[in-house]
């Protein structure tokens, strides 16, 4: 016999009820024997399990499909009689509850197990108590599945909030899927379910078999899955981490300077289609290396965690605790989260608390009834996506959503959250028409439970993860959203300025005869840059749905096309604000980003004949954030004021513009971009007095980028407060002080 709850092969058939025998405990009371069967019942182990009876004591085991089950006390084996639907049961001439074990047999077979009803509760009063206030920091190490050692046994606890359930069992690959045999038992009013499972352990595959108090019977994933089954597949699946990590320097060097005061250079990435068919394992042996040779400081992730259609780009989540199982295991994640910060990569991770998908085995009606949905079918249901939007006025479902910010910053050591469609939790009246949406208890559109959970939910986060950056994908104009909270702001680090990317996007649609029509269209970010802490984004959605690749949103023939996107680069990397660019475009990629193709690296390969054109681009990229990350004035002042100057604002006749940016000691960089296909020889150009000399540190239109190689190549000295310049076409060129 073997001492092992592994998968049982299945019986040829059930076992016949039988009447009780002699021997057997005192039979069940009715009703409590109907709803233990029917997984309805709340207490299982009450019934279930040794316990003191006259006589002796009972065990009483539920084993559906079992030809025999016996007891087995030091040694000596008694058999239990069968009370029919799978319960056997006897009493033992004993005075106190024994030690046991139970052998089941299906035909030939026999298995040796120790019984789950006989541990006690292996989630504690202080977890309930914090699940209940909804204050559990680290509620994934109290929910979901977790391997143990509970009273001496190896075994696995699984644990799930389910307050509307009737009944809740553990399926799973180890009972084929029938969870009569494993009723959990309700922890009171926190709501929680539990049952220790004895036996069970790592790569085992479960869903929780809930019975709603409408009566229905239904498998559901595990919301607190720290893995899940590769899609299609859908069951949970338990997990132990054993990666060592080899990042302690960058942990504890990355939080020394603010973010807003640091260079913030950011590669955005569908890491599934990056390289197709890489796992995790093997993008960290290419993607960190190819990051820093590029430059960035950052890679960005669209979402990681699980999500069952591809084409959603992560954007749909079902299991917010496991990694997508598409490239590999949590701890394969954990490996190139790993090798990106000893390659210096800060990696950020694009997350979803904004809606959740229908699918009838996740989230949506957990238990029967709207559980991390609101109950109101209208205000649950997210009117652009199909989804349902998270009950943020709930305790325990704005516990669920902080915790798992924390969980990815402490368990995969994330660096940041970009928090997406946050515009779409601030309104109640988002993407809805009068009629559809109710004030409120102000009279306003604002959702104030939304508002609390994204004020908890940052505090939170820069609390318990120092360095940690939040960055929200928030399109209107709230006001405070990187205002700290303590001063009644949302609390995030970064926004995204989506005012700039339309804009200047906008203008450089533009042929360059029209430009100065729009001229206002690269100035008017200025007016409220400021405003607060901006990441500038040309991300994926700027490239997708028919918007055409960055280059090809350009004017002209290809070499135009190429110059404007290179001059673009320039003025974007000199703005105010941190960078981000989407794969594919630092190469200058023609076709919309496809998710099954991913770039078109052929773009850059020897036997293609422009691809000294995409090279150009890609060098650009890498030497602009060379110069950027050298250069503290790029990057140092760019929350502030004193930390830009106008030099050129008005020039719109020249599709010109000029700014000064300063670092912390007040030394300058001059940015000067000509958005017009002319050279411009002897521009003239106003320059602080005190600096006697300039010299060209970046030209957008040097040869080695595939420009016309218009340069300045020796020292520019001012003359009565001006400096006069060679303006190469479509071109953005930076000047420093001359050594």
């Amino acid at each position: 016999m073997a001492l092992s709850d592994t998968s049982l092969p299945e019986p040829p058939h059930p076992a016949a009820p039988g009447a009780a025998h002699s021997g057997a405990a005192p039979p069940l009371d009715a009703a409590d024997r109907e709803r233990l069967l029917a997984g309805a019942h709340h207490d299982p182990h009450a019934l279930l399990g040794a316990h003191p009876v006259r006589g002796g004591i009972a065990v009483r085991a539920l084993r559906p499909f079992a030809d025999a089950v016996s007891v087995v006390v030091d040694g000596e084996r008694t058999p239990l009689v069968s009370e029919g639907d799978g319960l056997f049961s006897a009493v033992l001439p004993s005075a106190r509850i024994p030690d046991y074990t139970l052998v089941v047999r299906y035909g030939q077979d026999e298995y040796e197990t120790h019984d789950p009803y006989r541990f006690l509760p292996a989630i504690g009063e202080l977890d309930l108590h914090l699940i209940r206030e909804g204050r559990h920091e680290q509620l994934w190490k109290a929910l979901g599945a977790e391997p143990m050692t509970h009273q001496g046994v190896a075994g696995t606890r699984f644990t799930v909030w389910a307050p509307n359930a009737r009944g809740v069992r553990v399926a799973g690959d180890f009972c084929h899927w029938d969870g009569t045999a494993f009723p959990m038992r309700s922890m009171g009013a926190s709501g929680v379910w539990e049952l220790f499972l004895p036996g069970i352990g790592e790569g085992t595959r479960y869903k929780f078999e809930i019975t709603s108090r409408h009566g229905h019977r239904f498998l559901k994933a595990d919301p607190m899955a720290r893995q899940a089954e590769r899609p299609p597949a859908t069951a949970s699946v338990v997990t132990v981490s054993r990666h060592e990590w080899g990042d302690g320097e960058w942990m504890a060097r990355r939080g020394e300077v603010p973010v807003h005061e640091a260079p913030f250079s950011v590669y955005e990435v569908h890491l599934p289609s990056w390289r197709p068919g890489l796992t995790y394992r093997q993008l960290a042996e290419e993607l960190p290396a190819y990051v820093r040779d590029l430059g960035f400081t950052h890679v960005e992730l669209m979402p990681v965690a699980e999500h069952p259609f591809g084409p959603s780009w992560g954007y749909q989540v079902t299991s917010y605790y496991a990694p997508t199982a598409r490239l590999g295991t949590p701890d394969d994640f954990r490996y190139f989260v790993d090798s990106c910060h000893r390659a210096g990569i800060g990696v950020i991770m694009d997350w979803v608390p904004a809606h959740f998908p229908k699918d009838d085995w996740a989230l949506a009606r957990f238990d029967g009834d709207p559980l991390y949905e609101p109950g109101n079918d209208g205000r649950a249901e997210h009117p652009d996506w199909g989804t349902y939007e998270f009950d943020f006025a709930r305790t325990e479902v704005r516990n669920f959503l902080v915790a798992n910010a924390v969980y990815w910053c402490e368990e995969f050591h994330i660096d940041g959250l970009r928090v997406d469609a946050v515009a779409s939790m601030l309104y109640l009246d988002y993407s809805r028409e009068d009629g559809q949406w109710e004030p409120n208890a102000h009279g306003g559109r604002e959702d104030l439970a939304a508002v609390a959970f994204l004020q908890e939910m940052n505090a939170t986060v820069y609390r318990r993860c120092p360095g940690v950056v939040t960055i929200a994908e928030e399109s209107t104009a709230w006001d405070g959203v990187t205002r700290p909270t303590d001063r009644g702001g949302l609390g995030f680090g970064l926004k995204w300025n989506m005012g700039w990317m339309h804009d200047s996007l906008q203008y450089m649609s533009h042929e360059p005869i029209h430009r100065k029509y729009h001229h206002h269209e690269m100035t008017f970010s200025m007016v409220y840059a400021y405003s607060e802490n901006y990441v500038l984004p040309i991300s994926h959605d700027e490239v997708v749905h028919g918007k055409g690749s960055l280059v090809s949103k350009m004017p002209g023939d290809w070499w135009q096309r190429r110059a404007n996107l290179r001059a673009y680069l320039g003025f974007m990397w000199a703005h105010p604000g941190k960078q981000l660019l989407f794969m594919g475009q630092e190469f200058a990629q023609g076709a919309e980003w496809s998710e099954r193709h991913g770039p078109e690296w052929w773009l850059l390969e020897d036997d293609y004949h422009s691809a000294g054109d995409h090279r150009g681009v890609r060098d650009l990229v890498r030497d602009l954030n060379t110069v950027y990350r050298a250069t503290p004035a790029l990057w140092q002042r760019d929350t502030g004021p004193e930390g830009f100057r106008w030099v050129a604002v008005d020039a719109a006749d020249d599709n010109v513009l000029a700014f000064l940016r300063f670092d912390a000691e007040g030394r300058p960089l001059l940015a000067v971009s000509n958005f017009s296909p002319v050279v411009r020889h002897d521009h003239p150009l106003w320059v602080p007095e005190e600096v006697p000399g300039w010299t060209e540190v970046l030209n957008t239109d040097a040869a080695r980028y595939g420009g016309s190689d218009v340069i300045n190549p020796a020292p520019v000295k001012p003359e009565d407060g001006h400096v006069r310049i060679t303006l190469p076409p479509l071109a953005t060129v930076w000047l420093t002080p001359a050594v």
